[in-house]
């Protein structure tokens, strides 16, 4: 009885949810007949997103805990939308792009940041420097990584963190603020 149950709920999201979100965002991993956290992360966005308002104009499920300033200008793997799903997360990408390789994982509280105010006039942005996270990396809890940074293949940021320069190389672990190079991972 359970397994049709699962699967009426599979169907009737399958034709209800692409009323509210673009078609390719409700594919991949999260929205199978084994994992459907997907659909559930979706029906949840409905209320939030499409009828409160918050981040409505972004075509994907997305938390309403998180804030995305530009849906034009972020690149993701489809298989990692658990990273709009968490509270507290910051993609400030008006003013630059923001891209997250494919099995990296962002957690809560995490700021990513393109642009920084103008030190001269607050009211205005410096001109936006993009952020690349190259593939498996681990952004950790209430961490910052700021405008230029380009993180390698496989970074680990440890908590708490701000990511003030780049670390291209990857295969490593950085903490701190000013983030610094703790160690290597042998690959």
């Amino acid at each position: 009885m359970r397994k049709i149950f699962k699967q009426i709920y599979i169907e009737i999201s399958k034709l209800i949810l692409p009323l509210f979100f673009d078609k390719k965002y409700l594919k991949g991993k999260y929205f199978t007949k084994k994992n459907t956290l997907g659909y559930r992360w979706a029906w949840r966005a409905v209320i939030t997103q499409k009828i409160l308002g918050y981040n409505r104009n972004i075509p994907w499920p997305v938390s309403f805990r998180t804030e995305i300033s530009n849906k034009n200008n972020i690149e993701f793997e489809i298989d990692d939308l658990n990273n709009f799903q968490h509270f507290g997360c910051y993609y400030q990408n008006f003013n630059g792009k923001i891209k997250i390789g494919k099995g990296t994982y962002i957690a809560p509280n995490v700021g990513i940041i393109t642009a920084n105010h103008d030190l001269k006039d607050l009211s205005k942005h410096q001109e936006g420097r993009d952020v690349i996270l190259g593939e498996k990396c681990w952004i950790g809890m209430n961490s910052m990584i700021l405008p230029g940074v380009n993180l390698g293949d496989r970074t680990v940021v440890g908590a708490g963190s701000v990511v003030t320069k780049s670390f291209e190389d990857g295969n490593c672990v950085i903490a701190g603020n000013p983030a610094r190079l703790l160690r290597k991972i042998e690959e």
